[in-house]
Parts: structure tokens; sequence; C-alpha cells
């Protein structure tokens, strides 16, 4: 007999994800997860999130929507972006990797990978270490 792949159900998918993330897969935990990473890598706030989840019939405050996904981020499942834009972003892509911000609509896209290098770094302060560099180049559609 042969077994199906685990993407064709991917509330499985989703459950597995959080029990390895040391979350308990409640319901609306797994359908936000479905949501968010069933698209592959991408960047959304939780507002995105929330609109998204009611579209398809999820019952969600926004409330909820904020605290699981900082619940994720915590678990590391999620990266929160800093992008001193108004909103606050979140990465599925939990990889070291720098981002494009599109200036006047706030679009975040990734950089490709190995094309930028980070070097010269001070030293972390005393007791502490660097965990992560943050590359934030904007951009704006020429005139």
């Amino acid at each position: 007999m042969q077994s199906l792949p685990t993407n064709q159900f991917p509330d499985r998918d989703s459950a597995l994800r959080l029990r390895d993330a040391g979350l308990r897969p409640t319901r609306q935990r797994v359908a936000l997860a479905d949501l968010l990473f069933a698209k592959g890598d991408r960047h959304l706030t939780a507002e995105e999130l929330h609109e998204e989840a009611v579209s398809v019939g999820v019952p969600c405050s926004l409330a909820t929507v904020y605290n699981t996904l900082h619940q994720f981020t915590e678990a590391g499942m999620l990266r929160v972006l800093s992008l001193e834009t108004a909103k606050t972003y979140f990465d599925t892509n939990v990889s070291d990797h720098h981002h494009f911000v599109v200036e006047g609509c706030n679009t975040v896209l990734d950089v490709p990978i190995g094309n930028i290098s980070v070097s010269d770094l001070p030293e972390a302060p005393e007791g502490m270490e660097i965990t992560h560099v943050d590359v934030v180049i904007r951009v704006r559609s020429k005139r």
C-alpha cells in the first residue's frame, strides 16, 4: 500500500509542526498555521492573517491572531521583522536572510541568498552574542 504525501493533509502537517515546536495543536492554532504555511515563504501582518482567516470561515478575533503569531514566534516557527513601518510583519522563513521593503506600499520581499555580505561587525557587549543581522533595503519604483 502506497502512503500519501503528508502535504495532502495540511492540518496534519500543521499539527505535527506545532507539536514539534512544543505547542499544543488547538483547532485555532492548526487553522492559523494552515493559512500561514500553505503558501510557502511569505511576510504578513496580523491584520492580513486575520482577514484571511475570516474569509475562509476560521472564527477568531484579531487578539487571538496576535497572540498566536507571538506564540509561533517564541516557538521558533516565525520571525518578527523590524522594518520601522507602522505595522509588524511576521516572516514564515526563519533562516538568516535580508529584505527589500517597497516604499509607499510596505511590500516586503526577500533578498536573494548570497547577494549580501556583512563583515566587520562590532564585538557583542560582554556576556552577549550576536544572533543574526537584519539588512533592510528600501526600494521604490523608478520615476
